[in-house]
């Protein structure tokens, strides 16, 4: 059991009252009926969760739309959970869903996860979304400063150097002045 299912399982276990239920799909070995989880009716958030979760993480692509929208979740926690499912699923959709969620600018709120998701899978996809979602977010009173920072984090990370101009304009804005500076020195020679 990795640190972020012990994590999950913790998380859950009292959302779930600890219930036969939920015992039984944390300890099932059978993909078939943790897909089944995600399709019946009226099953609850937290068992469509552990079977994504274990699915996700075993590669099971049927999992890769109840992750999506958990990304996409209100509860950061279960943002977590998705993200480093969505990391191990390996589904080539992930990328262009990661950036979609990242670029709403309805859904700036839930952006952190889904940025430093797409850090993560350093695809064709991440420097483009998060110099987008940068750009959006350099308003001198911008509330969601932390889905900035990450951006500017991500950039640095991966060292594109189509990133620099945002980056430079990221330099006055004192909640991203340090990790900008740094950013910027981890770019490439233009």
């Amino acid at each position: 059991m990795d640190e972020e299912f012990r994590s999950l399982t913790h998380r859950l276990a009292e959302e779930a009252a600890d219930s036969a239920a939920y015992r039984r799909l944390l300890a099932t070995e059978d993909d078939e009926e943790l897909a089944r989880v995600l399709v019946e009716h009226e099953r609850p958030l937290w068992a469509r969760e552990i079977a994504a979760f274990r699915l996700g993480c075993g590669g099971d692509p049927r999992a890769f739309e109840t992750l999506v929208l958990l990304l996409n979740h209100r509860d950061p926690e279960r943002c977590v959970s998705a993200a480093h499912a969505l990391a191990r699923l390996g589904d080539p959709r992930t990328p262009r869903a990661a950036a979609a969620l990242a670029t709403n600018s309805l859904r700036t709120a839930y952006a952190l996860h889904p940025v430093r998701l797409l850090t993560t899978l350093r695809a064709p996809e991440s420097v483009p979304a998060l110099i987008t979602t940068l750009s959006r977010l350099l308003n001198p009173d911008e509330p969601h400063w932390r889905v900035a920072l990450a951006c500017v984090e991500g950039l640095g990370s991966l060292g594109d150097a189509a990133a620099r101009p945002v980056l430079e304009a990221a330099l006055p804005r004192p909640r991203l002045t340090g990790a900008a500076g740094e950013a910027l020195g981890r770019l490439g020679e233009e």
